[in-house]
C-alpha cells in the first residue's frame, strides 16, 4: 500500500509531461499535413533519364538487316 503513495504521483507527473509534449507539438504545427507526404511520393512525375547509346551508322556489324545497303 505504501508503494501507491509513490506510484500515483509519478504517474500523474508522467501523464502531465506527455500532455505538455503533445500540446507543444500541436502548437508548432507537427500535425498539420499528415497525408501530403504520403500522396506526394505516389504522385511523383519525375521520369528517370535513361541514357541511350546509339551505334555508329557506318559500322556494318551494328546495322540491322533493314539498314544494310545492298
Amino acid at each position: 500500500m505504501d508503494i501507491l503513495y509513490l506510484l500515483i504521483p509519478i504517474s500523474v507527473v508522467l501523464v502531465g509531461g506527455i500532455a505538455l509534449i503533445l500540446l507543444w507539438a500541436v502548437k508548432h504545427g507537427q500535425f498539420e499535413d499528415m497525408e501530403g507526404p504520403a500522396h506526394r511520393i505516389l504522385l511523383d512525375d519525375d521520369s528517370p533519364v535513361i541514357p541511350t547509346v546509339e551505334p555508329p551508322a557506318d559500322d556494318p556489324a551494328t546495322l540491322s538487316q533493314f539498314d544494310k545497303k545492298i
